[in-house]
């Protein structure tokens, strides 16, 4: 077991004590910060040259799940934060030593969602913004921000100009009480807004370079961990907090299990019904767990021999990962569907898990939708099948 994992699991009480303070303070606890950033885990995917550990990416997919096993915010800023550094080793050196020269501890917010807009001037752009779901944003020093440059009048091409802005604190405001959510309340995820911000060219990468691993041949060749792909390792970060949250709401409801009479006197844990509904709980959350990792592995196995993921793999594998974390989902719902009406009460974890895995379910890379199309459609444009994976 990697050290950063360890160190988590050592603090597993601490963590779970600071959970609901997080979600009253809307945002995680100066404690829970530092145990994050003692462990290193914020680190595992950053470049060595900039003081990471540059692990192997199944390694920070654990310690993404370990924290959102005991603290659900503080998991799912793991998972949103600690991906950042994977992207920041592909952008422009300069950037990446003012963000790490100092600091290596530095974290960066998001999100990427490109609804900012950019308008080109000497030497750079004036960027515009008010975006939600900066996660984690209160303890981050740094944020990368999507956006679409427009022309002077502020007219968007066809197809859009969609690239990612990094911005120091400085540069962008916080607004406050813009988190007001049911559940995930203390990730902070808070809206940031600049209105006609400079920011000069080399703080700015153009998205569909960094996801189809342009700047992994210019700048980090040869660097396996920066040859995968962007969109799969972003999208199991996600997975990876969300699987993390079941994992925690899996053990709440066996601890319950353990005490629970129902009024009818049905003793939960020799109860055949919820028996089989934890059964089928834990498989799904093995599978996905063995899944995601086990694909995660297959792209770095890629990148090490020098193969880029193909587009087919890409699209299969968001296909798996969409559909392992729904079933994940169905089945942490059935089970706390025969919890009774014990498992509504906020004194108990129960409920604080449930609310917090469905809002995580609601992520854009755990939605089906999208995913299952765009599979289907390419897999029937290229005459498919495509089951390159296997």
């Amino acid at each position: 077991m990697h050290e950063a994992v360890a160190h988590i699991h050592k603090n597993a009480d601490l963590l779970r004590q600071q959970a609901t303070e997080s979600d009253e303070i809307g945002k995680l606890t100066d404690d829970a910060v530092r145990v994050l950033k003692e462990s290193g885990g914020i680190r595992l995917l950053q470049a060595k040259d900039n003081g990471g550990y540059e692990e192997n990416p199944t390694v920070f997919f654990e310690w993404v799940r370990a924290v959102a096993q005991y603290s659900p915010s503080a998991g799912w800023i793991a998972g949103v934060v600690g991906v950042h550094p994977w992207e920041i080793a592909l952008m422009d050196p300069k950037l990446q030593e003012e963000i790490y020269g100092t600091d290596p501890d530095t974290w960066t917010a998001s999100p990427y969602a490109p609804i900012g807009r950019a308008k080109p001037v000497e030497g750079g752009f004036l960027f515009t913004t008010d975006v939600p779901y900066s996660t984690g944003t209160d303890f981050c020093e740094w944020a990368i921000l999507g956006g679409i440059v427009t022309d002077d009048d502020g007219n968007i091409s066809a197809p859009p100009d969609i690239r990612h802005f990094v911005f120091p604190r400085s540069d962008y405001e916080i607004v406050e009480d813009s988190w007001n959510v049911m559940g995930l309340s203390g990730t902070g995820s808070k809206n940031v807004r600049m209105k006609d911000q400079f920011i000069p060219d080399y703080r700015v990468v153009e998205a569909p370079k960094m996801i189809e691993g342009v700047y992994y041949a210019e700048r980090r060749q040869g660097q396996a961990l920066y040859g995968m792909s962007f969109g799969c390792t972003f999208a199991t970060a996600i997975s990876s907090a969300t699987l993390g949250i079941a994992r925690g709401a899996l053990d709440a409801y066996r601890e319950y299990m353990q005490k629970r009479i129902s009024a009818a006197g049905v003793v939960a844990k020799v109860d055949p019904f919820q028996q089989a509904a934890l059964a089928e709980a834990e498989a799904d959350w093995t599978s996905a767990v063995v899944l995601l990792d086990h694909r995660s592995e297959q792209f770095y196995a890629q990148a090490q021999r020098g193969e880029p993921a193909t587009t087919g793999q890409r699209l299969e594998f968001r296909r798996d990962q969409v559909r392992a974390v729904q079933r994940v989902l169905e089945s942490v719902d059935k089970v706390y569907s025969l919890a009774g009406s014990a498992s509504v009460w906020t004194d108990k974890p129960l409920e604080r898990y449930w609310r917090d895995l469905r809002a995580g379910g609601s992520h854009i890379c755990n939605i089906y939708d999208t995913a299952y199309t765009s599979w289907a459609n390419y897999e029937f444009s290229t005459g498919g099948p495509i089951n390159t994976m296997h």
